[in-house]
């Protein structure tokens, strides 16, 4: 693994995984699994099942698995993109893009809980996304409104002192680092505002492969996702199963000083999910000592992706 310029070593990563992919398991239950595996954190997906953001009682619920947490010492980032925990009907809806504003304002409303919620758990960042772009909007006004609704969550996020980390995701408004850019322009650039990267999202739909990727999101990185994907392919694969190439990525993490979370996403594999924790982290951590192990700056080359940048296809129209 690279050194700085003053001989130091960057700080070990920090390998998490994400509740979405252990739905099955009640959270108490999960968290304690991520802990005797050795995890070092989790991405807590505010869900009905794990920490209902809606039911009653969020504040004491919350103290409760704050304290857990710490017991068990594992680290946290909140993550928001529950299917249906809004609407029983639309997978992510209401979004923050959706043309009736009271819709969009309960999208807006669950997002500054979450806010308070990762404030008390001691989150390093909190996780969200845009949605997809509504039918029979154009895109000017879609990303008016991103900005608008995202706006008082900012303010919150302020107040709280909890970077807000925006996830660019295939087939979404804001679905590449570019326009996360955009959105970051439109808004001012503000402190807190800082990124989301799935690197599989990177592998599946940017221009430059993922390590490259990393290096160019550095400024802005607050929380990373991390799973196996193919080439304009949206579908997030157990860590071996795709295309990525890992140690150069987590040589770039690490040469970065990243000190966040990276977080296991895979949230198609639930009915498994105690089985892909288990051989997850194993596969990490070897990819992290080849990472430590290769000569140079530790980033490997990686395959050129195709000429040209696809349109993602998908299982479905956002994470899955």
């Amino acid at each position: 693994m690279s050194r700085n310029p003053n001989g130091v070593s960057p700080p070990p990563l920090r390998f998490g995984y994400g509740t979405n992919g252990l739905a099955d398991l009640r959270l108490d239950d999960a968290l304690a699994l991520l802990a005797d595996l050795g995890y070092d954190g989790v991405g807590l997906t505010l869900d009905h099942m794990h920490l209902d953001p809606l039911a009653p009682d969020l504040a004491a619920r919350t103290r409760r698995v704050a304290r857990r947490l710490e017991e068990l010492g594992l680290g946290v980032t909140v993550e928001t993109g529950a299917r249906y925990v809004l609407d029983p009907r639309r997978k992510h809806g209401p979004s923050l893009l959706d043309a009736d504003p009271d819709d969009r304002a309960r999208r807006v409303d669950l997002l500054v809980r979450a806010v308070g919620v990762a404030a008390d758990l001691g989150a390093h960042a909190l996780h969200c996304f845009s949605g997809i772009l509504p039918t029979g909007t154009d895109e000017d006004t879609a990303w008016k409104r991103l900005a608008e609704a995202l706006t008082p969550v900012l303010d919150a996020a302020a107040t709280a002192g909890v970077p807000l980390a925006v996830e660019p995701e295939p087939g979404h408004l804001l679905a590449t680092l570019a326009d996360f850019h955009r959105l970051r322009r439109t808004l001012g650039d503000p402190e807190l505002l800082g990124l989301t990267l799935d690197i599989g999202h990177c592998q599946c739909l940017e221009p430059l492969p993922p390590a490259d990727c990393v290096r160019d999101a550095a400024p802005w990185l607050r929380h990373v996702q991390i799973e196996d994907m193919r080439r304009g392919v949206h579908e997030h694969l157990p860590l071996g199963d795709g295309e990525i190439d890992f140690p150069p990525v987590l040589a770039a993490l690490a040469a970065i000083g990243y000190q966040g979370l990276t977080v296991v996403e895979l949230p198609r594999h639930s009915h498994a999910g105690p089985h892909f924790a288990a051989h997850s982290l194993p596969f990490l951590h070897d990819a992290a000592r080849t990472a430590a192990t290769a000569t140079g700056d530790g980033t490997a080359s990686v395959p050129a992706p195709p000429l040209g940048a696809p349109s993602a296809t998908s299982e479905g129209s956002s994470t899955p």
